[in-house]
């Protein structure tokens, strides 16, 4: 969001109604931290609410499940022997205040507890506001909880300006025991979901959609097109003796390119067509990555995949070197992809003189019709070789430009794959890569569609949002037990681990307003 498209923040309906549009959803059982830099929002982080008798940190309703920070507050929420309450919450509120600490501008802070409960009836400091209530209030419960935060976020530099509790159906602020002020029970939640801020984001574009763990419930395949899943098996019949080619490797990233740039220009003649939602009732045609009018704000195109070229995406997305490298190349140019498979040795040795000759296969036909093999190496050299310059209308507001050419060395896939370099990743392309990876997703199962999955849960790691990425995982698991990568980077998740562009304001990815840390 440029300066001119900042948001005015009147009341405390308007923070609380920004949260769900930040995080994507309304949360359940969490306690959600924003910084705050002068009088402006900063980060907003989630973590599940510990058990208010200190005795463990699991999230009730499981939602949420893999934000930044949420695994290692939880550890630290289950209690020692020989330990109280306030020890587990004053490490709880340790945990939570280090990832604030990513926000080096901070110089104060807000807290919100999003609970199951409504029963607002007694003070911060314990004074029953109704003494035939007294001791059930979520503002009791949370008491000790709150007073760690506070010193924890005072200690750091951080200092507490105001904090809530929202309940179901109620929220009042946590230190406010005045019934006449806030009522018996509070204030409705309707005035949050009805305030002027809700209301402009959603006129900027801007959904609160389903919890992640609701999201993960849902069958990943639409269905198994067998056209799709043909073209599929035979595209891994002939990847199996190239998987260490180097002019197969090329290719597969030149294709995957043309793809990537159709997101972004569906008039591309790349055998990609525009389709259009069914006029009667205006649903997703099959295949489709979405339906209705382009959108100008976000680029959101809808278009389908031909059987062919659907099916040999899914097909590369089996070979985990390519599919490395497609992370790698979206996020930080192709030079980044190529240098990092010549440096893990993917490729065949070349022959040198006096050696025997090595059989190589023959050249593998294009999936895109009228594009013969070998010759699109040539006419794509430098197309996604480096981010492209100041972010179009078509890339969605927020979408930050990637390094440019010749700024920084061309980094290691580790750095990449753990959000240390480049210094900014090319947010726009790593969008249209998602869209992509959505589609592919929802025509079969299998390998393909776990693979597409974990991709998908690495970029919303990498922006930030571990509860999507620890519910894509989790769904590339289910569908595909054993996943390697899905596995690798749960653990990352749940050891707390915070991706490198995330914990930095000039790197993060942003949607409309503050980083989602």
């Amino acid at each position: 969001m440029t300066a001119s498209d900042h948001l005015r923040i009147t009341g405390p309906e308007d923070i609380l109604g920004f949260i769900p549009h930040s995080l994507g959803y309304w949360p359940e059982n969490s306690l959600v931290a924003m910084t705050m830099q002068g009088k402006r929002l900063g980060a907003t982080l989630r973590v599940d609410l510990p058990d208010p008798e200190g005795a463990s940190g699991t999230c009730r309703n499981g939602s949420g499940r893999g934000d930044p920070a949420a695994g290692r507050a939880r550890a630290v929420a289950k209690r020692r022997p020989g330990s109280g309450p306030r020890d587990t919450f004053a490490g709880f509120a340790r945990h939570v205040v280090s990832y604030l600490q990513a926000d080096e501008a901070a110089d104060g802070s807000l807290l919100a507890f999003f609970t199951d409960a409504d029963s607002i009836s007694v003070g911060v400091n314990g004074a029953p506001t109704d003494p035939d209530n007294a001791g059930e209030g979520p503002r009791t419960v949370w008491a000790g909880l709150l007073k760690e935060l506070e010193l924890a976020l005072q200690a750091a530099g951080m200092p507490l300006r105001d904090a809530w509790i929202i309940g179901t159906e109620f929220w009042q602020n946590a230190y406010c025991s005045d019934p006449e002020c806030c009522g018996p029970l509070g204030r409705p939640v309707e005035q949050i979901r009805n305030s002027r801020l809700n209301a402009e984001m959603v006129f900027r574009g801007s959904m609160v959609g389903a919890a992640p763990d609701a999201r993960a419930s849902a069958p990943v395949a639409t269905s198994v097109d067998p056209a799709v899943h043909a073209a599929e098996s035979g595209w891994m019949t002939q990847f199996s003796p190239r998987q260490r080619d180097r002019s197969q490797f090329a290719q597969v990233l030149d294709i995957w390119t043309l793809v990537l740039r159709t997101v972004e220009d569906p008039e591309r003649p790349l055998g990609l067509r525009p389709e259009a939602p069914a006029p009667e009732t205006g649903t997703r045609a099959p295949g489709t990555i979405s339906a209705g009018s382009p959108d100008a704000k976000t680029g959101d195109w809808p278009f389908k995949l031909p059987p062919e070229l659907a099916g040999y995406l899914r097909a590369s997305l089996c070979i985990p070197p390519w599919r490395d490298a497609l992370l790698v190349m979206a996020a930080a140019g192709r030079p980044a992809a190529e240098r990092g498979a010549e440096d893990f040795g993917i490729f065949e040795a070349d022959c040198g003189p006096g050696a025997l000759a090595v059989s190589r296969p023959g050249p593998t036909p294009s999936p895109i019709p009228g594009s013969a093999a070998g010759t699109l190496s040539s006419s794509m050299s430098g197309t996604l070789s480096a981010a492209p310059g100041p972010t179009s209308a078509a890339a969605g507001p927020g979408l930050r430009p990637g390094p440019r050419p010749g700024a920084e060395a061309v980094p290691g896939y580790g750095e990449v794959l753990l959000g240390l370099a480049p210094s900014i990743p090319d947010w726009a392309l790593m969008v249209r890569l998602e869209r992509v990876l959505e589609l592919l997703a929802a025509l079969g199962e299998g390998e393909p569609t776990a693979a597409a999955a974990t991709a998908r849960g690495w970029i919303e790691w990498c922006r930030g949002r571990g509860s999507y990425a620890d519910a894509l995982y989790r769904q590339a698991l289910e569908g595909h037990p054993g996943y390697r990568l899905a596995e690798l980077l749960a653990e990352l998740g749940r050891r707390g681990t915070l991706c490198g562009w995330a914990a930095r304001r000039e790197a993060a990815w942003q949607k409309f307003a503050p980083d989602a840390a």
